[in-house]
């Protein structure tokens, strides 16, 4: 079942929004299908925790809570075993959970906003993601995610960023996470963004559109990754 390890050594990135986004997404996908989500969090702080133990949380996500370096292992597996997709939202530190989580992935989402600090922090996590390939002797796939991103203007910082990034060969998600109050209102309260009132909030619609072009690219990534792992082991 496939491990979607979302990474990123700076706090603040927009991590554990794009991690309860995708695993909302793919709940709701899976309902009629039977089909589940585990989510762990192995962040000390617990906020993707907290949105789950919430009213509204779909009932075929399951949470592994307070997993850290010791558990994180056993802890995917367990997930492997009880759904079929897994999401591990891990803390904003190198630390041996964020390498052994990541030795077990079948895609890496790193996170970054559009500021230096964040693409310089994103530089970080992928050299970790090589380190980790270079000891398994195996390509762990990853992709770099842009979020809190404005739909009306591209500031030249982000371009200047995105321009570097194309320019090492690194992958980057077509779809960014817009900066959109449904996101933050299922963060404060709990739920879905499928879920909201809109009389309450503004531009649900688009929002939920967002979440849903986000999980179709997150799932044409790891058929792209298993197609070219399965290339790779038939020479």
């Amino acid at each position: 079942m496939p491990n979607i390890i979302f990474a990123s050594s700076k706090g603040g990135a927009g991590k554990t929004t794009a991690a309860i986004l995708l695993a909302s997404e793919l709940a709701r996908q899976g309902k009629p299908k039977n089909i589940g989500v585990t989510l762990i969090d192995v962040d000390p702080n617990q906020h993707s925790a907290k949105w789950a133990l919430k009213d509204g949380c779909p009932d075929n996500i399951e949470l592994i809570q307070k997993a850290d370096e010791e558990s994180i292992i056993d802890d995917i597996e367990r997930g492997d075993e009880q759904s079929a997709f897994v999401i591990v939202d891990l803390e904003g530190t190198a630390s041996m959970a964020v390498a052994s989580a990541i030795s077990r992935a079948d895609l890496v989402i790193i996170l970054c906003q559009g500021s230096q600090d964040d693409a310089d922090e994103a530089v970080k996590t992928i050299k970790l993601i090589n380190r980790q390939s270079k000891v398994l002797r195996r390509e762990i796939p990853f992709s770099v995610l842009l979020t809190r991103t404005n739909p009306a203007i591209t500031p030249r910082t982000l371009r200047h960023i995105v321009g570097e990034l194309n320019a090492a060969g690194i992958d980057i998600f077509k779809c960014s996470l817009i900066d959109r109050e449904a996101f933050r209102s299922i963060r404060s309260f709990g739920g879905t963004v499928n879920d909201l009132n809109p009389k309450e909030v503004s531009g649900i619609d688009k929002a939920a559109t967002n979440a849903h072009a986000f999980t179709e690219e997150v799932k044409k990534k790891l058929l792209e990754s298993q197609h070219n792992l399965r290339s790779i082991a038939n020479g």
